[in-house]
């Protein structure tokens, strides 16, 4: 083999491999292809997952609303008890006051 068969084998050799790449690339983008009812269910989806995506911030925007909403009547209530329990203990201690006055009385 000379060198100008061996120049024209590699062309060929190189050709035939750019071919087969090139083939092989089609074939590929070709199966892999997004078809246009494809398309439209992928818009579908991307627009069904947008709708949920601000159903569920509208979710969190009222949970959040109702935990301050409780939070703050807690808050109020805790303060009602304490309240309650003070004039409690005020008035179990005017209890024993009188129970005492009641019992000095009769010991006379």
């Amino acid at each position: 083999m000379n060198r100008t068969e061996f120049i024209v084998a590699t062309a060929i050799i190189l050709f035939a491999a750019f071919m087969l790449g090139w083939f092989a690339s089609w074939l590929i983008h070709r199966l892999s292809r997004v078809t246009r009812a494809e398309m439209g269910e992928l818009e579908s989806m991307a627009q069904q997952l947008h709708e949920a995506e601000e159903a569920r911030d509208r979710a969190v925007d009222e949970l959040e609303t109702r935990e301050a909403d409780l939070v703050a009547r807690l808050s109020t209530t805790e303060a009602e008890l304490r309240a309650a329990q003070g004039q409690l203990r005020e008035s179990l201690t005017e209890i024993e006051e009188l129970r005492e006055y009641i019992d000095r009385k009769l010991k006379r």
